[in-house]
């Protein structure tokens, strides 16, 4: 095993947990926690990499309007989370269940589905290094 891939491994994502509060949003409510796991760049697709991200729910908590500039696919880890994305229906997903949403996709509503438990999604993306985690809609 490499010694200073298993050393910084644990400095990246500390880094990064530090910096999630990057892609909170100012609405005056508290947000969701987002913590990123992994940050990679991709050797077979120049000029992309993968992100590989955690979003913690508290009980009815819910995410501005919003879009992702890369292409993104969510799985629910525990409790369940309401999705609705531009163009298509609501879906309420639960623990074990996953979706996909193709970049630039308006993400109209994602929320806790239930207001007395949590909830966790693990979001994989592949965008540009430049390109915007989360871009919040105009109204």
């Amino acid at each position: 095993m490499n010694v200073l891939r298993f050393c910084a491994a644990p400095l990246v994502a500390l880094t990064l947990t530090i910096g999630a509060p990057a892609f909170a949003h100012e609405t005056g409510a508290p947000s969701e926690k987002v913590t990123v796991l992994q940050d990679h760049m991709l050797k077979n697709v120049p000029g992309k990499k993968a992100l590989m991200i955690e979003v913690d729910y508290k009980p009815g908590q819910s995410s501005i309007a919003h879009k992702h500039d890369g292409t993104a696919m969510a799985y629910v880890l525990s409790g369940s989370v309401t999705s609705h994305v531009k163009g298509e229906k609501s879906v309420t997903y639960k623990a074990g269940e996953y979706w996909y949403e193709a970049a630039g996709s308006e993400h109209l509503v994602s929320k806790n589905a239930s207001v007395t438990e949590p909830a966790k999604l693990l979001v994989f993306m592949v965008l540009s290094p430049d390109e915007q985690v989360l871009v919040p809609l105009k109204n």
